[in-house]
């Protein structure tokens, strides 16, 4: 809601009873109730002559606020304000149990010969209604005819499909919600920020061997509102800061290496305080410079042990996506869990949930947290593993065989096309040990194996996996901070230049342990409905067997001269 001054009133006869003003009207609802008229009036009168109306309609508006900071060798680079208000038109026809959704082909074809005029997508910034219903109106016109041919091309290419009695209806049917959240506070201290901004970014110049830096603030709002036929009226905000160091070297080799530290909240004040960020802007040059210095390895297949935010990683990538509902079908998806409901599938000891209604663990926000999907399906807890037995899927409003209804996992970047995708992802174990016995154990199964060594893993940068059936069933994480660990002394040494490969249902049967604390991996998630924030939950795990390849090498110099900032005298003279 915005804060506005009210002018003040000249004092009237004392007969005269004084009321207090009225609220402002909320723009946000008076622009939700303009989208529902619009909503209305297109499901009264849409309709093309000897062609069906559509039976699903939604209309989604989201607004976007970002401040952004970039500061790099102790000047700024960017400081830059961002706002802008896009559309989303669901125009669906045929009905629940067949419409005009599906595969590629038919989401993306736009019938005939094509549009020779591609509607504008973008919404007002100011609160004008009539203008907002334009924009709506001809969105949907180019969403109707579009879903009109879709829909006509599938029925004919239906004809030449074998008719399963198994194949689940095009849509689920959910309970409409009215829900309007209270307005989210959007503070920004942009003074501070550019202070801290310089001020981290200028530790770097200090250390010539690491040649680049960053430091990026940023303050992400995104209100959203949602209306649909079915009788949905919901209005959502979400606010993201994040702040993100980062900094690149090269060891003696040519081998590139990057270190960050990466710090996300739902509200200004969950950022890092001075002292603190301090502290981990030492932490990042002193592992950098530890790493220039660090042995290249080899190839490597044996026991590891993955730290908590790795061990995050690897479930996220080998498990998660493949849990995703939209990816149980489809001709070009590797369904690897298809039909695996009520089986084992991990090790029984391990139990995995997915849970966007978390906001926080241990006073740790997590990035998943949101309380309404994209498709205006509340978030719920889902249980997808429990003691090893796979028991569901993350379910957007595209049924799977055996889950008819949405579980409000439909997400997506923006306003393109809602999936079935991560929130925060949470995984248990009852096979806990502390840290020492886990190391112990990795000992003495490197022991076992023959092999010289085995790894900890402490720190990972992300990873990402392929799901289709076009490649190999497969996922890569990308690790930063890897340590050998002789069998015969337990000597750690940090080591460099490999990356954990391997296939996913071989990988995480291969758990042998876990620590007892959960660790927190906070991030975005890519795939085909964009980025969005997700989070990780789990504990260390010990694996038999991990497999690392080695990591692409790069062969270039360093800069050949030194940087000026480095060489410059401290009476500011030029060396």
């Amino acid at each position: 809601m915005r804060i506005r001054n009210w002018p003040v009133l000249p004092l009237l006869a004392a007969s005269v009873v004084l009321t207090a003003a009225a609220p402002a009207p909320d723009a946000r609802v008076t622009l939700m109730n303009a989208m529902a008229e619009e909503l209305q009036r297109n499901q009264q009168q849409l309709k093309l002559q000897n062609h069906e109306p559509p039976y699903f309609m939604s209309y989604q508006l989201k607004e976007a606020e970002q401040y952004g900071i970039v500061a790099r060798y102790g000047a700024i680079f960017l400081d830059d304000t961002y706002h802008e208000r896009k559309l989303y038109v669901d125009v669906r026809v045929g009905s629940y149990e067949f419409d005009n959704s599906g595969p590629e082909e038919y989401e993306f074809f736009v019938g005939g010969k094509g549009s020779s005029y591609i509607s504008n997508k973008d919404a007002p910034i100011d609160d004008s209604p009539m203008a907002l219903r334009t924009s709506l109106w001809l969105v949907t016109d180019e969403k109707y005819k579009a879903a009109l041919s879709q829909f006509l091309k599938k029925k004919g290419d239906n004809v030449y499909a074998v008719e399963d009695p198994k194949q689940p209806p095009s849509f689920s049917k959910e309970k409409p919600v009215q829900y309007v959240q209270p307005p989210v506070a959007f503070p920004f201290d942009h003074d501070r920020w550019v202070r801290v901004a310089r001020e981290v970014s200028e530790r770097f110049k200090a250390h010539p061997e690491i040649f680049d830096s960053e430091v990026r603030v940023t303050a992400d709002k995104v209100t959203r509102l949602f209306v649909s036929t079915e009788g949905s009226r919901i209005v959502t905000e979400e606010t993201m800061y994040g702040l993100h160091v980062t900094a690149v070297t090269r060891a003696d080799d040519g081998q590139l290496l990057d270190n960050s530290r990466n710090y996300y909240a739902p509200t200004e004040a969950g950022l890092p305080d001075d002292k603190t960020l301090s502290a981990a802007t030492t932490k990042i040059i002193t592992e950098l410079l530890a790493l220039r210095k660090a042995p290249a390895i080899d190839p490597y297949t044996g026991p590891a042990i993955l730290a908590p935010e790795a061990a995050g990683v690897l479930f996220h990538e080998a498990v998660g996506h493949r849990l995703e509902g939209d990816r149980q079908d489809g001709e070009g998806e590797g369904k690897t869990f298809r039909g695996q409901v009520g089986k084992q599938v991990l090790p029984t000891f391990i139990s995995i949930v997915d849970d966007p209604t978390v906001r926080t663990l241990r006073n740790e926000p997590l990035n998943g947290y949101y309380e309404y999907d994209e498709e205006g399906v509340k978030g719920q807890k889902v249980v997808l593993v429990e003691k090893g037995v796979l028991r569901s899927y993350l379910l957007s409003r595209r049924p799977v065989e055996g889950f008819l209804q949405s579980n409000g996992h439909g997400r997506s970047q923006g306003t393109r096309k809602p999936v079935a995708r991560m929130a925060n992802l949470i995984v248990d174990s009852t096979k806990q040990v502390d840290d020492a016995e886990l190391k112990k154990q990795l000992i003495a199964e490197a022991k076992r194996q023959g092999k010289p060594y085995g790894l900890i893993i402490r720190d990972i940068t992300g990873g990402n996996t392929n799901t289709s059936s076009y490649g190999y069933q497969a996922f890569k994480g990308v690790p930063r901070m890897v340590y050998r660990v002789d069998v015969r002394t337990g000597q750690e040494t940090l080591v460099r230049g490999v990356e954990i490969v391997g296939t996913p249902l071989s990988s995480v049967n291969r758990i042998m342990s876990t620590g007892r604390r959960q660790g927190v991996f906070n991030g975005y998630c890519g795939a085909e409905s964009g980025n969005v924030p997700v989070s990780t939950v789990a504990p260390a795990v010990l694996l038999q067997e991990i497999e690392l390849q080695r990591a692409m090498e790069g062969k270039d110099r360093p800069p050949i001269l030194m940087s000026p900032a480095a060489s410059t005298t401290a009476s500011g003279e030029v060396k």
